[in-house]
């Protein structure tokens, strides 16, 4: 119905048009038409959602390839929780952790004017993985770091990093390249003295002197850029695509035993979330409860969050047929959101890259990949001092923030809104601000 100013111009009419135009059209047609036009394009407008506040959520996360323990994350998510509380005005509390065989858990209440979360964090680290391929002498490390490179070569791997991300694959290099380069300088000392023309026996010294300054003085220099750590972190990657190591088989066994048991706790909100080397771990864990399981994420909101994603790593090695498989299970599980979370300026993960047709799915749904930025979660000066060490920047994806950014990881773990919204627009502002 029009509304009262509309109405026939009969005598009846409260109001009138003192002389239509023709055949009863009133002068101000185009005023009618025009509401009618705003009225209808006012209704089209896609109206404000009202998301969901989470008040309980669980928690899986699968940290990358570092020597701390379960303890040293917890220690390190609670200083984050506590930056992030700050820049977002929020309080966030963590209690003490509690250790289980595979998994430290904990619990994080966070809160501000109109809501509450309580989020439960399991996290599954490797630390034990890694200190039992750090044992042993550093020449026995040193000699099993080359023959994993050897291995990823020869699987192809290689090819793979510079043919899908160029920067991957000189971070595959830098470690080899800085030993040979310490092997260089300690030959060149060795042979000081058949350069000079002196006699055999000063060999002797020569070859000491060399052995002394590869000893204690390269490798401590090496270390500064965690030589001996990323041998480790390769020698990792190749047991975790040739599945050939019955302690990392037990052990990703275990941990899904244990992921199942934390995801049959009620909960609004189940976030999976995983850094570099972790996502493999993770992509392992998941595939093997939906091979054994397929309706474990049934009637539930699952969020996959892969941040600084390295999967590629070890599905890009022919052997990891298993890898790539489980990959497929969880991009073809609806129940899961995936998202591959991504910086242009972190050189140790796959930028741009579709995990999943890689890995050989391309009907399958792909990851979603959000973008994000590091130096709009840090300040000027901040971002300044981290921004060429690329282990740092690469580890920024879950360390607390400086600055309100899109992207927050205790926000992500542990904030009121769901992760569908950092897909979609970024984190903005806490409700009820």
């Amino acid at each position: 119905m029009l509304p009262l100013r509309y109405a026939s111009s009969g005598s009846d009419a409260p109001w009138r048009y003192p002389r239509p135009l023709f055949k009863g059209i009133h002068p101000d047609f185009a005023t009618i038409v025009a509401d009618c036009g705003a009225a209808i394009i006012a209704a089209a407008r896609p109206r404000k959602r009202i998301m969901t506040l989470i008040s309980k959520r669980v928690v899986l996360h699968f940290p990358g390839f570092e020597p701390l323990d379960g303890r040293a994350h917890w220690s390190r998510y609670a200083r984050s929780a506590k930056q992030s509380a700050a820049v977002w005005k929020f309080s966030a509390l963590a209690s003490e952790p509690e250790y289980g065989s595979d998994s430290t858990s904990f619990k994080v209440q966070t809160s501000s004017d109109g809501w509450e979360t309580s989020s439960h964090i399991h996290v599954f680290d490797h630390n034990a993985l890694v200190e039992g391929l750090r044992t042993g002498s550093r020449a026995a490390q040193i000699r099993a770091g080359f023959w994993s490179a050897f291995q990823v070569i020869a699987y192809g791997g290689v090819a793979g990093y510079f043919s899908h991300a160029w920067r991957f694959g000189l971070f595959f290099v830098f470690p080899f390249l800085m030993m040979i380069l310490g092997f260089s300088l300690s030959a060149t000392i060795a042979v000081i003295p058949i350069g000079m023309e002196l006699p055999g026996f000063h060999l002797l010294w020569s070859a000491a002197l060399a052995l002394c300054f590869f000893g204690f003085v390269f490798l401590p220099f090496a270390e500064r850029f965690y030589t001996l750590h990323l041998f480790a972190d390769w020698h990792m990657a190749v047991a975790l695509a040739r599945m050939n190591k019955p302690e990392f088989n037990q052990w990703l066994d275990r941990c899904a035993t244990a992921a199942r048991a934390a995801l049959s706790e009620p909960a609004d909100e189940y976030v999976i979330s995983s850094h570099s080397m972790g996502s493999s771990v993770a992509a392992h864990v998941i595939g093997i409860l939906l091979e054994r399981h397929a309706g474990v994420f049934a009637g539930k909101r699952v969020i996959f969050a892969t941040l600084g994603s390295a999967i590629l790593q070890c599905a890009l090695l022919r052997p990891a047929q298993l890898l790539r498989s489980r990959v497929g299970l969880i991009a073809r599980c609806d129940t899961v959101e995936w998202l591959d979370v991504q910086c242009l300026t972190d050189a140790i993960h796959f930028y741009k890259v579709p995990v999943v047709a890689v890995c050989g799915h391309g009907d399958a749904r792909p990851a979603k990949m959000v973008f994000i930025r590091v130096k709009q979660m840090l300040t000027v000066e901040h971002y300044r001092k981290i921004k060429k060490d690329f282990l740092r920047v690469h580890r920024q994806y879950v360390l607390g923030p400086d600055l309100r950014a899109p992207f927050d990881f205790t926000l992500l773990t542990a904030g009121p809104r769901s992760g569908s919204v950092f897909a979609g627009s970024g984190y903005n502002k806490m409700p009820g601000m």
